[in-house]
């Protein structure tokens, strides 16, 4: 079940929805949307989380732009890349980190919080780990992005040292394969880092409501996913 919450920032209260385990106590982590919102797939995969025991929190990142609700309709990409245009990026890193405090301070939450990102979210949750690191805040104990899409501008210009597992199709329509191959070369390099590809596989290929959806690189991450975090970030 879904609560709708909000979590204070220097612009004011973001929304955000959480999902509490069954326990009603475990670990944190952050959802951090595709540049659909918090679309009913986001949703699913947070409460897949929270299912396997986590506090998940999912902020609505294009809530400075007076976007709270997921984007849809046959323009909804060109609706998603518009608002991306429009992003405020450090804003939006700043936000992702103040859902990280907000987590860390809930009773609910018993151990470490990570993060798991989609997409526009899988680059945020990279920028994330990077700004918590670099401002001598406690760092994220799991980051898990998918494809993430600011990281060919990214991956050459932060470290993160957090326990990070990264998802690429290597027929990604937005990230070539030499690019793809290039931030892994990048990404390699840095301590405690799982680079793993997926032939055949399109940009947002873990989205079972986009025709781009392959169901076996889907299943073989999720599978992935789900081992990395319960070794990094494990629920009692």
């Amino acid at each position: 079940m879904t609560e709708h919450v909000t979590i204070p920032t220097d612009a004011g209260e973001m929304p955000a929805h959480l999902w509490l385990p069954p326990s009603g106590l475990g670990p944190g982590i952050v959802v951090l949307q595709e540049i659909f919102g918090v679309s009913g797939y986001i949703q699913r995969r947070a409460a897949q989380l929270a299912e396997l025991g986590y506090v998940v929190v999912a902020p609505e990142i294009f809530w400075r732009l007076g976007v709270t609700s997921p984007i849809e309709g046959e323009d909804a990409l060109q609706q998603g890349m518009g608002l991306v245009q429009r992003l405020d990026w450090q804003a939006a890193v700043t936000d992702s980190a103040a859902t990280v405090e907000w987590l860390r301070e809930r009773d609910e939450v018993t151990d470490g919080v990570g993060a798991v990102g989609f997409c526009l979210g899988g680059g945020l949750g990279y920028n994330l780990a990077a700004h918590l690191e670099s401002r001598g805040s406690a760092p994220l104990d799991a980051l898990v992005s998918y494809y993430g899409s600011a990281l060919p501008g990214l991956h050459d210009l932060m470290t993160v040292t957090a326990p990070s597992l990264h998802h690429f199709g290597l027929a990604d329509s937005y990230i070539d394969t030499d690019t793809v191959r290039r931030i892994e070369a990048s990404l390699s390099q840095q301590p405690d880092t799982v680079f793993l590809t997926y032939a055949g596989a399109d940009h947002a290929f873990d989205n079972d409501d986009l025709p781009l959806h392959h169901p076996a690189a889907s299943v073989l991450a999720w599978t992935r996913t789900v081992d990395f975090l319960r070794e990094r970030l494990p629920v009692a």
